[in-house]
């Protein structure tokens, strides 16, 4: 089944990631005040920013409601970051009916329960390494990345090389 998954590369246009164990890893950092810190991969970020520069859409489903969450994709040019999601197939079918979407085309990285039911209506499931094995059960991609470790750039990376829009003078300016 791996292997399968790069037929469907070329023909994405649009992605859609969970954050808490995809962006970053399974720990949060809980301080005095309540609040709740991440970290993130800034090579997860490069490729998002250059994704969405090149046209893709992408678009954050979390059942998190942390602004920092919201501000750091936004810093990156993603325009769609739904918070609180707690039902994530309604935000999905809201999200693919209002941009126009083709599901068939469409990448959904999510790495546990909350995600399953939404990761069934795209052309391509794919998960972290450390996802929970309800979901690696069935996804046609499994990063060899662990989340917040690069496996967001690497499904991006990925579909970029596979239509050759990832390394080209127009990405890189010097």
């Amino acid at each position: 089944m791996a292997e399968n998954y790069k037929n469907l590369l070329g023909s994405i246009d649009t992605f859609i990631f969970d954050v808490d164990g995809v962006f970053t890893g399974n720990v949060v950092l809980l301080m005095p005040d309540g609040e709740q810190v991440r970290t993130a991969n800034v090579r997860d970020g490069y490729a998002v920013q250059l994704a969405v520069k090149k046209g893709y859409r992408i678009a954050i489903i979390s059942g998190g409601k942390s602004e920092a969450v919201r501000r750091r994709f936004e810093g990156l040019g993603v325009t769609d970051v739904y918070l609180g999601a707690s039902d994530k197939v309604k935000v999905f079918r809201e999200y693919a009916e209002t941009k126009g979407i083709d599901t068939s085309k469409t990448v959904y990285m999510g790495d546990d329960i909350p995600d399953w039911k939404v990761m069934h209506l795209v052309g391509l499931a794919a998960c972290p390494a450390d996802a929970v094995p309800e979901i690696k059960s069935f996804c046609r991609y499994i990063s060899p990345r662990n989340g917040g470790e690069g496996c967001v750039r690497d499904i991006i990376e990925q579909t970029l090389r596979a239509q050759g829009r990832w390394f080209d003078e127009e990405s890189h300016h010097w």
